[in-house]
């Protein structure tokens, strides 16, 4: 493998879709409700890829330093396993991340924030540096949260609630609780929940290997059986979600229906999941997933711009 090949793989673009989603359903949520401004949806998608990006190579770096990433390992190998990218040029390739990370949402805030109050940007600045910390130190640093079974909690935080009200929030022309929306829970559970469930395909995949190296996630804690039906709890929990927002909130929408579609395959995943037996086998499920919420946030986009048309 050469270097440029190492670092591709390292960013690892197919986890984009899952952290794309919660920003374009917040986005067309916000649409939907008459809010819009092009240059915010622009620097959004752009803050989030960094973001994600920043959190892969945080991963690297964080699972090779602890040991997690050997031989044992069940998915792709990485590219401070294999090798080919130092442990120091991957340090030095999460410190620019961060600091790109924190230009583009600088950017994203201060175009959002004209005309708005101080507490708006002093809220989203503050919300960047959670962001940026939560990538890196799921599995850099001493009290990495992802070694102690707290990954799940913190990407339904940050891939569902942070994503989609976080963004929804930014094309308001107001700042406050009254401009708060409970109905907005339902969409943001939908990217969380699916988001978690992404997250226990990856670790149910790498269960025997985590537990020798100390990784406590969830999984490893809960055994391969009941992590199963946490799962199912994952997928239904999501599936619900989004059926509820869409009748309850979207019934007047009649391309609504599209958006719907992508639940079919997550229920065909989820009879698979449950049948598999090997660990390894978990691995292409993650891609089922993962697209499955991207295809909900991409058609629900559709429905919207589909009904201000028609």
């Amino acid at each position: 493998m050469t270097k440029t090949k190492a670092w591709i793989h390292a960013c690892r673009l197919r986890t984009l879709p899952l952290s794309l989603s919660g920003i374009i359903l917040g986005s067309f949520v916000a649409k939907s409700n008459g809010f819009w401004n092009t240059t915010i949806f622009i620097f959004a998608l752009l803050t989030t890829v960094l973001f994600q990006i920043l959190s892969n190579l945080a991963n690297d770096l964080g699972d090779s330093q602890k040991g997690a990433d050997n031989e044992g390992r069940v998915g792709p190998e990485r590219a401070v396993q294999s090798g080919v990218i130092s442990m120091k040029e991957m340090r030095n390739a999460v410190i620019l991340l961060s600091v790109l990370s924190f230009i583009s949402a600088g950017t994203l805030i201060y175009f959002a924030s004209l005309n708005k109050t101080l507490s708006f940007w002093v809220f989203y600045a503050v919300l960047a540096v959670f962001c940026v910390l939560a990538a890196i130190t799921y599995t850099v640093g001493k009290r990495a949260y992802g070694y102690h079974g707290l990954g799940d909690f913190f990407v339904f935080i940050f891939f569902g609630l942070v994503s989609v009200l976080g963004v929804y929030h930014l094309y308001l022309p107001e700042f406050n609780f009254s401009t708060f929306r409970f109905e907005n829970l339902l969409p943001a559970a939908t990217i969380g929940f699916l988001s978690m469930a992404v997250l226990n395909l990856n670790n149910m995949r790498d269960r025997t290997n985590d537990a020798k190296v100390g990784k406590r996630t969830l999984v490893v804690q809960l055994g391969g059986e009941r992590a199963k039906f946490y799962h199912a709890f994952l997928i239904l929990g999501g599936i619900a979600c989004f059926t509820i927002f869409v009748f309850q909130f979207q019934s007047e929408n009649k391309w609504m229906a599209l958006s719907l579609l992508p639940l079919i395959l997550l229920i065909l995943h989820l009879r698979k999941a449950m049948s598999i037996v090997q660990e390894r086998n978990f691995d292409p499920e993650l891609k089922k997933v993962a697209l499955s919420a991207f295809a909900i946030s991409v058609f629900f986009a559709v429905a919207i711009v589909l009904h201000a048309s028609f």
